[in-house]
């Protein structure tokens, strides 16, 4: 009875916590990367330009790094550009250049105050030369800070990036610098370009879309997938906190089996 009490109780306590007080401070992941999908329908439900879509969509990106932030979270990868999208309509290529642009400028000091180190992935070398320049302007200045670090996938593509790293270990087997044997899944991860960068324990992808889009292929291979029909404009701190808690409650075995996995734990804490 007094069992069954307690649990009620506890049950009950848990019911009235917010979302963001039960997020388990020490289980909280390393590395959560996010699929942002959702401007253009967000905008079009409204009847406006898609290109508005994406301006509202920068509200959901800081609402995300703040909370991403405050919780201690080291590393946040956000999907900003695919190298499919350039096939997009030239206007809406042109706008999202133009607001990449504006919004590293405009948050750069934020990023200064915060402690937020800015990065990139993908073939950066196809962006505008104007937006080419300035991100790589407010990467620098921001290379001092050592707290959250916010990647972001800018004319990204997986599958170039996996070739891309084929094409370098090629390179040095040819000229003799890695032996065909000393390639391993380990060896191939320092050639991409999330080297310095850990796996994602979570993935999540906005708008109700059940797919990965050709996003961190090879780092996804053990994360937990997080997809929630809310369109990207409208994701808040309290969403990354409703993803945050569903992945706390996933047991994560990595091939084990649930047994496997207690016995381990059982011995890393002896």
């Amino acid at each position: 009875m007094q069992r069954e009490q307690t649990f009620l109780k506890d049950s009950y306590i848990y019911s009235r916590m917010s979302l963001k007080e039960k997020i388990i401070k020490d289980r909280i992941p390393v590395h959560v990367a996010v699929i942002m999908d959702g401007n253009g329908r967000w905008a079009k439900k409204r009847g406006y330009l898609r290109t508005l879509g994406h301006e509202k969509g920068v509200d959901a990106v800081r609402e995300t790094v703040e909370a991403a932030s405050e919780l201690g979270i080291q590393f946040l990868t956000l999907y900003a550009f695919s190298t499919e999208n350039w096939n997009r309509p030239k206007y809406e290529i042109n706008a999202l250049m133009e607001l990449l642009v504006k919004s590293v400028n405009n948050e750069r000091q934020t990023f200064m105050d915060n402690n937020i180190r800015l990065m990139a992935i993908g073939d950066l070398g196809n962006l505008p030369s104007k937006s080419y320049t300035e991100l790589l302007k407010v990467i620098e200045d921001t290379s001092v800070n050592t707290g959250l670090k916010l990647v972001l996938a800018l004319s990204y593509s997986s599958r170039w990036e996996i070739v891309e790293a084929a094409r370098i270990v090629a390179r040095k087997v040819i000229d003799g610098e890695l032996k065909v044997d000393d390639i391993t899944a380990c060896s191939f991860t320092s050639f991409l370009s999330t080297s310095a960068i850990p796996d994602p324990e979570l993935l999540i992808r906005t708008s109700g879309e059940f797919r990965v889009s050709n996003f961190l292929l090879w780092q996804i291979a053990y994360s937990e997938l997080y997809f929630t029909p809310t369109l990207w404009p409208d994701f808040s701190k309290e969403e990354f906190y409703k993803a945050l808690v569903e992945y706390q409650g996933r047991e994560r075995r990595f091939g084990m089996t649930s047994e496997q996995l207690q016995q381990s734990k059982k011995r890393h804490l002896n």
